[in-house]
């Protein structure tokens, strides 16, 4: 336009409007347009997280992930992290650190380190969910802690959005029923063998564990009895001795070797239970004891591959006794 006077533009081109051919690249810019925002649009992702709902703007394509079991579900769907704890405790997990930064460990972020690698996207939950608004500092940050409640179902839920948000929708719905076969398996097994107590060993203590705790999601999922029906539903469980044990006389002990899932050195789970008092129990008698795959169960909890081989684990253990 050309300035034509106060308050008066005149076109430039000597026609007042555009010729079809004109009229038709404008309309075809338009569609143009109209196309790219219609694609940022689809790319934004809204995601279900600890807490409530998030939007992603678009895929993530550099990802640092702080949560174990976060890391054990993406390993499940092939998206491979560019930053990652120093120590992953799950033995199958450790190809993840190959082309990864070391970001931290698992309970604290190294922001130096993070601020480097540049991500898209930071995940935390458990133990790390206490760093989350450090983190965001660097980059938008996510916390998808699980409560323990109905695991499966919150893994399965978490699944789905790490299929949804990278693309990767097909291959989350074949690990969903990968896991829910995995988990009928056991129920199955289970089924009719008696009652459990779940027990956690810490060096040479012990504390028990039943419905509503943090791993009385087994017993609910499997329809698992338990032994001891009004154990504290206490995080770290109650503390309990030998003689309890002994007295609630599971048919089965269901056991955590939580030295063994941090790798602390301490005396082990066999190395403990093995007393003349829990000896006495039918779950010993009878050879019923099952030792957990301890950093599945205690640090991936929720992970869908680490699940799976909990579940392989009871259901292999409760299927050999028929």
């Amino acid at each position: 336009m050309e300035d034509a006077g106060p308050g008066r533009l005149t076109p430039l081109s000597a026609e007042p409007y555009p010729q079809d051919g004109e009229r038709m690249n404008l309309r075809m810019i338009a569609a143009s347009a109209a196309f790219v925002f219609s694609a940022i649009a689809v790319d934004a992702a809204e995601i279900s997280t600890a807490k409530g709902s998030v939007t992603i703007a678009e895929t993530p394509e550099t990802v640092a992930v702080f949560d174990i079991a976060a890391l054990d579900t993406l390993d499940r769907l092939g998206i491979k992290p560019a930053g990652v704890p120093e120590k992953l405790f799950v033995s199958q997990l450790e190809d993840l650190k190959q082309g990864a930064e070391i970001v931290g460990d698992l309970f604290e972020p190294d922001l130096e380190a993070l601020s480097a690698l540049g991500p898209d996207l930071i995940i935390v939950g458990g133990r790390s969910s206490t760093k989350a608004e450090a983190a965001a500092q660097v980059a938008q940050t996510i916390d998808m802690t699980m409560n323990g409640d109905d695991l499966i179902a919150q893994a399965k839920e978490r699944l789905a959005t790490y299929g949804a948000l990278f693309g990767k929708e097909d291959e989350a719905a074949r690990a969903a029923g990968e896991l829910d076969a995995q988990v009928q398996a056991a129920k199955a097994a289970v089924a009719g063998k008696g009652k459990a107590l779940i027990v956690m060993t810490n060096g040479p203590k012990v504390t028990a564990y039943g419905p509503g705790s943090r791993f009385g999601w087994v017993h609910t999922t499997l329809d698992l009895p338990p032994a001891v029906p009004d154990v504290e539903a206490a995080n770290h469980g109650e503390a309990v001795s030998f003689e309890f044990i002994r007295n609630a006389n599971p048919d089965w002990l269901l056991v955590l070797d939580r030295a063994s899932a941090i790798g602390s050195g301490e005396q082990g789970a066999k190395a403990t239970l093995d007393n003349e008092l829990v000896a006495q129990t039918t779950a010993w008698k009878k050879g019923q004891v099952v030792y957990l795959p301890a950093a599945e169960f205690y640090i991936a909890a929720g992970g869908v591959q680490s699940l799976q081989r909990v579940m392989a684990t009871v259901a292999e253990a409760f299927a050999a006794s028929e």
